[in-house]
């Protein structure tokens, strides 16, 4: 009977830590390849409606399993009313300028500009009233992320002021992208809503779904949103895998593992976009990219581990990949 007994624990703790690495796996792998996915869509269809359409689904299929499983939709109006704030801010803003800017760049150079969100949401933390100081450790990561952010765009911005306007645009684009999800982060941590993180979630997609394609619809996008292979793919990829694989995976991290090591992900994303876009998209970074690449990864690592180490999934800066 003992021996049963302590079979029966290996085999559950066996199947948790499995259970953990395939979460673990389904962010690193659907997050960064969310920015491979986007570059695709981004030919097919209009910024602003392609956003709408991935978190306008993804916000109903998540409200409606927050639903089924019983979970309370209704909230206060206050809290609605942030809900929508922080969800037009991470998604809203970000993923337009997101799919606007992969329109011109390579998707593995769109994920390593926003992966410098950490720093950013740092940076604004330790300025703000009541924020958290930086030890040495972080501000090193700092110097070396913004170092690493000036390689990865040099070669886009000398191509700008040489002619190239369009890639000067989508550069300034994801810098104003990841501006906009650092205040929604802050936003969402500050606030501290008492509210169901999957109900949150879907609030917060459902409502830019909403705005974006509204927004799209009012500016006459529909004739540009082409229906074919690549843009339904796209979508697919991008609502399963990024909205509700992903996000779901990472919430059950968040429940079962240290804050401090699923935010690991924060410089694993980037390596995997990276990768993805060079094997799938062909496409091929200069040097001065790879030196660039390097010097971001180690300073979110730095900063992300020399920050006091957050209690709740608000208290972390994701990067866009939802």
């Amino acid at each position: 009977m003992a021996n049963e007994h302590h079979t029966s624990n290996a085999r559950q703790k066996a199947a948790t830590a499995a259970s953990i690495a395939v979460a673990y796996g389904c962010v690193y792998f659907f997050w960064g390849a969310t920015f491979t996915a986007t570059r695709v869509g981004a030919a097919e269809m209009p910024a602003l409606l392609m956003s709408g359409t991935r978190f306008l689904i993804a916000g109903a299929i998540l409200l409606g399993w927050c639903r089924w499983r019983g979970l309370r939709l209704r909230q206060s109006a206050r809290t609605m009313v942030t809900l929508c704030l922080v969800g037009l801010f991470l998604l809203c803003v970000n993923n337009a300028l997101l799919i606007y800017a992969e329109k011109t760049v390579p998707s593995g150079l769109a994920s390593l500009v926003m992966a410098i969100i950490p720093l950013l949401v740092a940076l604004a933390e330790m300025l703000l009233p009541g924020g958290e100081a930086l030890p040495a450790r972080g501000w090193l990561g700092m110097a070396m992320g913004f170092a690493g952010l000036a390689a990865l765009v040099w070669p886009s911005l000398r191509s700008g002021w040489n002619g190239n306007g369009a890639l000067l645009w989508a550069i300034m684009a994801l810098l104003a992208g990841a501006v906009a999800w650092m205040v929604g982060s802050i936003l969402a941590r500050r606030s501290r809503l008492p509210v169901n993180s999957f109900v949150a979630a879907g609030w917060q997609m459902f409502a830019a779904g909403l705005c974006n394609s509204l927004l799209g619809t009012a500016l006459g996008e529909w004739p540009q949103f082409h229906v074919n292979s690549a843009s339904i793919g796209s979508l697919a990829f991008l609502i399963t895998g990024g909205s509700l694989i992903g996000y779901s995976s990472f919430i059950y991290l968040l429940e079962h593992v240290p804050v401090a090591q699923v935010s690991s992900y924060c410089y694993i994303n980037p390596v995997v976009a990276v990768l993805l876009g060079i094997f799938v998209l062909h496409e091929r970074p200069e040097p001065a990219e790879f030196v660039g690449m390097s010097g971001v990864i180690v300073a979110v690592f730095l900063i992300t581990t020399a920050r006091v180490k957050p209690k709740s999934m608000e208290e972390l800066e994701p990067i866009p990949v939802e």
